[in-house]
């Protein structure tokens, strides 16, 4: 007799948990599961607003790795309120960004809605990623980036 009663509550807290999870918005930095190749077309703006310096750099052909022509970078960029990020590719160049302070908008290749980034989520950036940044807020974000760079006249994001 229990037994019912149990199997029935269990599926009443599993219906109300799908029905929760269907009706919340998506979590911070995730793209919304919208995502498909060529989702979102290259664009030409110009980057704005954005201040890149390089902290610390090592050439890893130096290192026991011996990659040749390559230099694992770590970075602050500021981008100020309305800066952008222009589009780039990390075809050639994984990334992982930190976001320290503000919020941030990404521009997915693979997804076709925006996807919001907030202070304290990390995003890595591997080979099928292409994207833009805008900071429609206005304070300005902070974010930190490890990155493998090869081509060294390569200043985006």
């Amino acid at each position: 007799m229990f037994d019912g009663i149990t199997d029935g509550r269990r599926f009443g807290r599993h219906l109300v948990l799908a029905g929760i999870i269907a009706g919340s918005p998506r979590l911070p930095g995730v793209a919304p599961p919208i995502r498909k190749a060529d989702a979102r077309q290259p664009v030409t703006d110009a980057g704005k607003g954005v201040t890149d310096t390089v902290l610390a750099a090592i050439d890893l052909e130096k290192e026991p790795a011996n990659i040749k022509g390559r230099q694992l970078r770590f970075r602050k960029l500021t981008i100020e309120p309305g800066g952008i990020v222009p589009w780039h590719s990390h075809g050639d160049r994984p990334a992982i960004i930190y976001v320290a302070e503000g919020e941030i908008v990404e521009y997915a290749s693979n997804c076709a809605v925006p996807i919001l980034h907030k202070a304290g989520e990390v995003r890595p950036e591997t080979s099928g990623t292409s994207h833009w940044w805008q900071n429609l807020g206005n304070k300005t974000v902070t974010l930190f980036v490890g990155d493998v760079l090869h081509d060294k006249s390569d200043h985006n994001m």
